[in-house]
């Protein structure tokens, strides 16, 4: 992240930019500036001051050099989790298939209609469940 940045998800943003002052200058981004482009809009209508995008993102900003804080705390990106977790149910299905019984193939099977549903429609039930998982939820503070 940005050091000194708010970091809101944009399903929160709302919530967060409620506590933005007035007359403040506002540069959203997200991580290669595409969604942030896609809301840019909605976002600029939250916010009282001037509204701007940072083109490229937090992945431009850091290639250009740009001061970046880590947060080691966080918890990896729920696409990567998704990813994780869908390559280990496949070659668990894969393996199981061939060691134990051939009916485990069914379990690659069902992970890879998911993906492919995920793809298509842009809802990923995989990814809505890891996000319930004790390591992405937010700690009281």
């Amino acid at each position: 992240r940005i050091a000194g940045a708010v970091a809101a998800p944009l399903s929160a943003f709302e919530t967060a930019a409620a506590a933005i002052g007035a007359g403040r200058e506002v540069v959203f981004h997200c991580r290669s500036g595409g969604r942030t482009t896609a809301h840019c809009d909605r976002l600029a209508a939250a916010v009282a001051g001037q509204a701007f995008v940072l083109e490229g993102g937090i992945d431009a900003w850091k290639t250009a050099g740009l001061p970046v804080a880590g947060d080691r705390k966080a918890p990896l990106e729920i696409m990567r989790q998704v990813q994780i977790a869908a390559g280990t149910l496949v070659l668990s299905g894969v393996a199981l298939g061939f060691l134990v019984h051939p009916g485990f193939f069914g379990l690659s099977a069902f992970v890879g209609a998911g993906l492919t549903f995920a793809g298509i429609s842009g809802w990923c039930g995989m990814a809505n469940l890891l996000k319930l998982a004790p390591w992405n939820r937010a700690t009281a503070a």
